[in-house]
């Protein structure tokens, strides 16, 4: 049986609402905004300084992208301990990268960057079932945007240190960033408590059969990888081509930051008159514009435009999706939540391979990528209408953070 603590009195529920909010906004923060996302605007420095190839680049994101669909499939069967998992998670997450600056070649990078990708999925269920549990139980569950205001804080961050820092180095900015997420993590386990009541689920059972209506929304949410890594990937490359000063293009990924840490703080207030569906269908259309931009153009107001659509739409969109999973699957979410965070996976997996393979044959007049950011762009338009016209399961309740009964 769960253990269900005694209600809090409102002073008392504030304050840990605050406190969970915190450190389920640092822990999104170290784990996605430093683990999977610090590679992004440090590349064209560690490209700029002769260590890596476009190959090389190529082959450090892939692993990264297999480590988190590793992760998501093992995060589930861990879940039982939630601060444990997020807990270990973040302290792996700091030493991988840190270990980045110590370690050379593309060997061991190719080892700590898979590493990171499984640790930042761990995180992200755990935090997913922890936070969201317990803010719905000490009822605040609108602070849910600011926890995943945490991945867009993180990637802020993390670009930011990227550009102010870039003169010292990659290797030594990977040092600071692995310092900066072990600073981070002891802030979170001073605001976790040990003994708070969410942190102790109950365990599903064995071969539970997922919910109905669960298919549509997982492959929904593979579609949503699958397109929003592509400009994610390549915008900060985009913006080194019209200009090739670390100082001036290096801005392109604290402005993506920020706009997604600023997006689900926003959405928060949205998701209390409309449909989490609607949601995160007007996010695929905002994503596909920002796909089509860098269609049209290189000028710095495209790939400006691109930046802020993708930043301020793929964060709402994945708390709209998780929330979606808790709403289906309210008494065990972890097993739905891992499948959905693993379908995010693969499609962030086959986005780069498909832009190489599509650079043996674009389509006339583009190249590779330019074709990827087209089929990306219609996908995201197709599973908007699909999400938009469907019908909530009539289980499912109309609060989307609301504990588990």
């Amino acid at each position: 049986m769960r253990r269900m603590a005694p209600p809090a009195s409102p002073p008392t529920a504030r304050a840990d609402a605050l406190r969970v909010s915190l450190a389920a906004l640092l822990a999104l923060a170290v784990a996605m905004g430093i683990g999977r996302f610090a590679f992004t605007p440090l590349l064209p420095l560690m490209q700029r300084e002769g260590l890596l190839d476009g190959d090389g680049g190529a082959a450090l994101a892939a692993v990264n992208y297999l480590g988190y669909f590793a992760g998501a499939l093992s995060a589930a069967a861990l879940a039982r301990r939630p601060r444990r998992l997020v807990l270990g998670g973040l302290l792996a997450t700091a030493a991988v990268t840190a270990g980045a600056g110590a370690l050379h070649g593309l060997p061991a990078w190719l080892v700590l960057r898979g590493l990171a990708g499984v640790f930042s999925a761990w995180v992200m269920v755990g935090i997913s079932i922890w936070a969201l549990g317990e803010l719905a139980r000490l009822g605040r569950a609108s602070l849910g945007g600011v926890v995943f205001a945490g991945v867009g804080c993180g990637i802020a961050a993390a670009g930011a240190l990227a550009w102010w820092r870039a003169a010292d180095g990659a290797a030594a900015l990977w040092w600071q960033l692995g310092a900066l997420a072990l600073a981070a993590t002891a802030v979170i386990a001073a605001c976790w408590r040990p003994g708070a009541a969410a942190s102790v689920a109950t365990p599903p059972p064995p071969r539970a059969p997922l919910p109905r209506g669960s298919t549509g929304l997982i492959a929904c949410y593979a579609t949503f990888g699958f397109a929003y890594i592509l400009p994610a990937t390549y915008l900060p490359a985009l913006a080194r081509e019209l200009v090739d000063d670390p100082q001036r293009f290096g801005l392109a990924w604290p402005v993506f930051g920020l706009a997604a840490a600023a997006s689900t703080l926003l959405a928060a207030r949205a998701l209390r008159r409309w449909r989490q569906l609607d949601v995160w269908a007007a996010c695929h259309l905002l994503l596909a514009a920002g796909c089509a931009a860098p269609l049209l153009g290189r000028s710095p107001w495209l790939i400006g435009f691109a930046a802020l659509a993708v930043g301020g739409s793929f964060m709402v969109a994945t708390m709209a999706g998780l929330q979606q999973a808790r709403l289906l699957a309210p008494a065990h979410p972890a097993p739905l939540l891992g499948r959905m965070t693993a379908a995010f996976a693969l499609g962030q997996i086959a986005g780069p391979l498909v832009a190489l393979a599509w650079s043996r044959a674009p389509l006339p007049g583009r190249t590779g990528i330019e074709s990827t950011l087209l089929l990306a762009a219609l996908l995201l338009v197709a599973s908007a209408g699909w999400l938009r016209f469907k019908q909530e399961s009539p289980h499912v309740r109309t609060d989307p953070l609301a504990a588990p009964r």
